[in-house]
């Protein structure tokens, strides 16, 4: 939401993850031409990594993991009641939300929901989602168990990866590639790997960007790093700083040159870095036995975040707007729950509304969703009860939203008053 159009949003990022794969898949291909197995690399490889990085975050919700937290308090706050009574102070539901996949709610993440809309809630003839590969599909299953079979001390497995909705796609893509349950694709690393040099590198970009620090803040910060100050990447950057302030080019001019500077000497080493581990790696990967982040123990990525939190996340407008955002999803929950639920059938999820607002909330839910959340009790699927459709419903809806969407319209239903 920032109003400086050169600060990346979620689009620019997930473009850049893409392009950053890509580059990370060729490398490794030419470092060690087999390790893909026979896979063609820009005929298979290439367009699975383009697919996954361009996808990996289209389920999250308005405001990023913030938005995730705030998804689930609204959650946690109500579960005595909402998984298994019709009202807060109602009889028990005929059928409650097992509580094996209570967390996909209390814990919302948008991992399993990016799988969600690219298999379901894309508008598709076949009801196919986007229909891509049963192989695309399993790389861009980040976190590949269900809820109830999380480990949280387990960096692959410590996460929902798929709802309950889900899991008869998820037996079909396993039954296609062969994978079984907590086994990651391959490729996944390297989408991973994308992600973590987006953020690194990028938020501090962006901070750059908006005039928080200056490049010779950062450069200085590395530079009295014990682990970087006699490192290859900080004479590369300190020399190129010689160079941008030889002449007489504007100060903003010579400020921007050295931005450009810094981003691309770092990703170009955090590319290396990820390559190479994934080459160091590539038995255990190919094994499925490989557990470890590839940039999980990279010294200059892990430095680049910790620039990034202190100047970017405890950035006291940042922390305003994750305050508002907080805010607008919790106000828009409890504003399209009531026009799920508040409605003349319990049994029937389009019949007629019961209030005005519930009638203008109802009105605004996006049709696809609706389709799916009926249609869902006659697929194959073990959890087909009533209300946890509703509540797939209402996570579709909110998750579905950008920030300035969000933000909108959550200002637009403050004013509508609460009347029969």
């Amino acid at each position: 939401m920032d109003e400086n159009d050169g600060v990346r949003t979620r689009l620019t990022h997930s473009h850049e993850v893409a392009n950053l794969a890509r580059s990370i898949g060729s490398r490794v291909a030419s470092q060690k031409s087999e390790i893909f197995q026979g896979a063609d690399l820009h005929d298979v490889v290439q367009p699975i990594l383009s697919a996954i990085g361009l996808a990996h975050d289209l389920g999250n919700p308005p405001f990023g993991h913030q938005g995730e937290a705030a998804i689930g308090r609204w959650f946690k706050a109500r579960e005595k009641w909402i998984f298994s009574n019709y009202l807060e102070q109602g009889d028990d539901l005929p059928t409650s939300v097992s509580e094996l996949v209570r967390a996909e709610f209390i814990e919302f993440d948008g991992n399993p929901q990016s799988l969600r809309l690219v298999t379901k809630l894309q508008t598709h003839v076949e009801h196919a989602g986007l229909d891509l590969t049963a192989a695309t599909l399993a790389a861009l299953l980040k976190y590949p168990v269900s809820a109830q079979n999380r480990d949280k001390n387990n960096p692959v497995l410590k996460k929902i990866g798929y709802f309950d909705s889900e899991v008869a796609i998820i037996k079909w893509i396993r039954d296609e590639t062969g994978l079984e349950e907590g086994q990651r694709h391959p490729l996944t690393w390297i989408m991973e790997a994308c992600d973590d040099i987006a953020y690194s590198v990028l938020d501090v970009d962006d901070v750059m960007k908006k005039g928080i620090v200056s490049p010779d803040d950062v450069l200085a910060i590395l530079a009295h790093n014990e682990d970087f100050k006699d490192s290859a990447i900080v004479h590369r950057i300190r020399g190129s700083f010689g160079r941008a302030e030889e002449g007489s080019r504007h100060p903003d001019v010579v400020r921007d040159i050295k931005i450009g500077y810094v981003r691309a000497y770092l990703i170009e080493a955090l590319i290396k870095e990820a390559a190479e581990s994934f080459v160091q790696e590539a038995d255990a990967i190919m094994a499925l036995k490989h557990k470890l982040p590839l940039m999980e123990t990279s010294r200059l990525c892990n430095a680049l975040k910790k620039i990034a939190k202190q100047f970017a996340f405890s950035n006291a407008g940042v922390l305003k707007m994750e305050a508002i955002g907080a805010a607008a999803i919790d106000g828009l929950m409890s504003f399209f729950w009531n026009a799920i639920s508040d409605r003349t059938d319990f049994d029937d999820l389009s019949s007629r509304r019961r209030s005005a607002k519930a009638k203008y909330g109802f009105s605004l839910i996006s049709p696809n969703y609706l389709e799916d959340a009926i249609n869902s009790s006659d697929r194959s699927c073990s959890n087909k009860s009533i209300r946890y459709r509703e509540l797939r419903l209402l996570t579709d809806m909110v998750s579905g939203m950008t920030d300035t969407f969000a933000i909108k319209l959550w200002q637009d239903v403050r004013e509508v008053p609460d009347c029969p």
